[in-house]
């Protein structure tokens, strides 16, 4: 079973939510989707305006296969500690095949570039 992975907040589900799933799920070949979803508080430490029980069972009946809670340690860190931290950890221990995000700039190229920049960053670091 192919299982593509989604760190979500869901504050509220909506139609672009809706579908980023779909297309996640399509471009992927998955047969299952697997969320990571935010508590009742958001990166940042912002409630959400829907409690988590009620925006779990919204995604699930539009067609998310799994909700795991992002636990709220994670949940209201920084982008860094939010999604590698805390996301991708459980949907690398879910052991998905894939993961997939939005983004409102959508140029997957810049993204892609950025990566090259930190990972050579990294690679050359000297360690003092």
């Amino acid at each position: 079973m192919k299982a593509c992975g989604l760190i979500v907040e869901y504050n509220p589900y909506h139609n672009g939510h809706h579908y980023h799933f779909q297309q996640a799920k399509k471009i992927t070949n998955s047969d299952c989707v697997i969320a990571v979803m935010s508590g009742n508080f958001l990166q940042r430490g912002e409630p959400a305006i829907i409690d988590k029980f009620n925006r779990a069972k919204i995604a699930i009946e539009q067609g998310i296969d799994l909700i795991v809670e992002l636990p709220y340690f994670y949940a209201v860190q920084h982008s860094e500690l939010f999604a590698r931290g805390g996301a991708i950890r459980i949907l690398d221990s879910l052991q998905v095949d894939s993961i997939c995000f939005g983004s409102e700039h959508g140029k997957i190229n810049d993204f892609t570039e950025m990566y090259q920049i930190i990972k050579n960053i990294k690679k050359n670091m000297i360690p003092i």
